[in-house]
């Protein structure tokens, strides 16, 4: 609950920069132009994601008949989840990692990677897919792309203002007004850099909450804590291209960032999501692995 309280609360704060910025750039105006536009291109991403990501990435759907051990862990997850059995699909990707897509319950899809499923036993893949079936059930396709829609509002905003300080003002003005200047300068470096901060802070909130949603699914936080210490230690020794604007959906994302970087990274530090599924562990009970 705290996790989802706190994609709410980043929300509101990247709304609110959102009406701050707009209101000093474009006015109402210009604000309503930015959200149309921005709204429009991730309305179309919202809609299409699925199929785009699966597509970029080769996945193939795997028929019942060619691993039915896995459709039924996957369909035993989903009814404990109260959500409809996800489709699945392989990834032809030797580096172990998995994701899911989807806009909701009712046509969401995980995918794994031929990696994944040499790396981890059967134990540990079931806490993967909680995981992933965890993201479909809190709806973070949805998340991602409202908050994407504001950020990408701002970007827009602060191209306006680029345009009419290129544009829209006279060297006379601009003599005239050498702090505004600054402050315009300002703003264009520093505003995009705020919302990316946030934007990121929501992804890594809703990677905590999935983590602990898939936990509580499975009824096992420590089999997830044993796949991510075997994930994380593989997927860097395994480079592959990975789009950076789908790193999010991954349960390991190879853009991950160390210190002062993890405000930029799409996914929380590994050592602390193993260090919250061990407490969670204790507090509900679970074997050790």
């Amino acid at each position: 609950m705290g996790y989802a309280i706190r994609s709410v609360i980043l929300l509101g704060v990247l709304t609110g920069l959102f009406l701050f910025v707009g209101n000093l750039i474009g006015g109402k105006t210009g604000m309503t132009i930015a959200l149309i536009l921005a709204g429009i291109m991730n309305f179309i991403a919202y809609w299409f994601s699925d199929k785009i990501v699966l597509a970029m990435y080769g996945a193939k759907e795997i028929p019942y008949e060619e691993a039915p051990w896995l459709h039924k862990m996957v369909e035993e997850l989903a009814q404990r989840a109260n959500i409809p059995k996800p489709k699945i699909y392989l990834v032809p990707m030797e580096q172990p990692n998995a994701f899911a897509t989807g806009r909701g319950p009712s046509n969401g899809a995980v995918a794994v990677t031929a990696g994944i499923l040499n790396l981890l036993n059967e134990r540990e893949l079931r806490g993967v897919l909680a995981h992933e079936i965890g993201h479909i059930k809190n709806r973070d396709v949805l998340v991602a792309t409202m908050a994407a829609t504001i950020a990408g509002a701002i970007s827009y905003l602060v191209n306006m203002l680029q345009f009419a300080l290129l544009f829209g003002h006279s060297r006379e003005e601009e003599n005239n007004n050498p702090l505004s200047l600054v402050a315009s300068i300002a703003m264009i470096i520093i505003t995009p850099i705020i919302a990316t901060i946030i934007q990121m802070a929501i992804s890594r909130s809703r990677e905590y909450m999935a983590d602990e949603t898939g936990a509580r699914i499975s009824g096992d936080p420590l089999a997830l804590a044993s796949a991510l210490e075997k994930i994380h230690n593989y997927v860097y020794q395994i480079p592959t291209q990975v789009n950076q604007g789908t790193a999010h959906l991954f349960i390991e994302s190879p853009l991950s960032g160390q210190g002062i970087w993890e405000l930029f990274s799409t996914h929380p530090s590994t050592e602390k999501r193993i260090e919250r599924l061990r407490e969670l562990a204790r507090q509900i009970g679970s074997y050790a692995y």
